[in-house]
């Protein structure tokens, strides 16, 4: 059980009076729906439309304040990124757009994405669009929403180094690239933690994503992690393995959008040398020689990724996981030790290095790079003392399914 959970179970009667505040009907499909002075009625930072239709919506959020100087940081359903520090002045209103993607687990009448128990919980499946003001000290004016079915969508395929981690301390890159990209683009993140390519088409995942996909569309896709483990005939990198990556190239042309592999991150495995350990196999050959066969854009994150984790070397890189003392985090009685999955900073420097991946293969995404996004280069990674990041309300000890 997550923290998130606990916190609702002791706070359920308060919280109940609040939601009768907070959360406002949105039911009709061309119109808009707005709050005024939402963090007024915010519970813990969170405002809610409830009953909204999946698809996108373009997010018009005014931001400042008449009394007082802030700072605000937005984030939207699973703690998925926007902004990361809007400062405004006293008495100064800034007029922010994004959009964002909404889904519930609905494919057909009858037919659901089958998803994991841990799930059912989530800010991404329900039938609510989630907001989360943050920050030092955050000032909303208003928040409106206006259905799109025009906006640029990257879909994201993917396991646990993707997914958009809901409570801290764990994060993942495809919840933090959203902030790197201006209103021209809508990231709808599809990627769950111990998914498999098998696993998440036999689940619905990729089933119900096409319900939502249009030509001109990117899916990105990358697998590797559990791919890897499983076992028995047909498995491996160059049978079950590709044959479903190839699935992924087949179901995106036919709906006129482009595919874009990702090879997986690497696991901060070092050798006495300092050197990472490769340890996904075939994996990520694999999917560089399909994607050189199929004609397929191809991000080599793995190879970004041992760049980034030797440069920061043996012990720096600790700073980018979920490496944690006991009592960090409200019951947490043993030390986190995960080499695997990222802490925001790590989602940080790993969604920098997707970008980077973007810019090397000409991507035509990166004519939407917001202004001040700065070039980044694996090989001199950040500095971790310099990184600022506003925790949200609630943590979870489990690690996530995958390693």
């Amino acid at each position: 059980m997550s923290f998130r959970d606990v916190n609702r179970k002791v706070s359920g009667c308060l919280i109940a009076a609040v939601l009768i505040i907070v959360f406002f009907s949105c039911t009709e499909k061309d119109t808009g729906f707005k709050i005024i002075d939402p963090l007024s009625k915010a519970d813990n930072g969170f405002v809610t439309f409830t009953n909204v239709p999946d698809g996108n919506y373009k997010v018009h959020v005014r931001v400042g304040s008449e009394d007082s100087a802030g700072h605000t940081v937005i984030r939207g359903e699973s703690r998925r990124l926007f902004f990361d520090g809007i400062s405004t002045e006293k008495g100064e209103i800034k007029d922010v757009y994004f959009y964002i993607n909404k889904r519930d687990t609905i494919i057909t009448a009858g037919r659901n994405v089958k998803i994991k128990e841990r799930e059912k919980t989530k800010l991404n499946w329900d039938s609510n669009l989630t907001f989360e003001f943050n920050g030092e000290s955050p000032q909303v004016v208003s928040i409106e929403i206006t259905p799109t079915d025009s906006v640029l969508t990257v879909f994201l395929c993917g396991d646990s180094t993707v997914v958009d981690q809901e409570n801290e301390p764990w994060c993942s890159w495809g919840q933090i690239i959203p902030r790197f990209f201006n209103d021209q683009v809508c990231f709808a993140n599809y990627a769950e933690s111990g998914e498999t390519t098998s696993g998440f088409i036999a689940r619905g995942r990729l089933e119900k994503l096409l319900t939502q996909v249009k030509p001109g569309d990117y899916i990105f896709v990358e697998f590797g992690h559990n791919d890897q483990k499983e076992r028995g005939e047909g498995k491996g990198a160059y049978l079950n393995f590709r044959d479903r990556l190839k699935d992924f190239i087949v179901v995106a042309r036919e709906k006129g959008a482009n595919p874009v592999f990702v090879t997986p991150t690497q696991r901060r495995s070092f050798n006495e040398e300092g050197e990472i350990v490769d340890t996904h196999g075939d994996y990520p050959d694999a999917m560089r020689k399909l994607a050189a066969e199929e004609n397929v854009s191809l991000i080599d994150l793995h190879s970004y990724t041992r760049t980034l984790y030797e440069a920061m070397g043996v012990e720096n890189s600790v700073n980018a996981f979920v490496h944690y003392p006991a009592n960090t985090f409200p019951n947490q009685e043993t030390p986190l030790k995960d080499n695997t999955h990222f802490n925001p900073f790590g989602a940080d420097q790993i969604a920098k290095c997707v970008v980077y991946g973007m810019k090397q293969i000409h991507l035509p995404l990166v004519q939407y790079l917001r202004d001040d996004v700065k070039d980044f280069n694996p090989a001199a990674p950040d500095d971790f003392k310099n990184f600022k990041w506003y925790p949200t309300p609630f943590a979870e000890i489990q690690k996530p399914d995958g390693n």
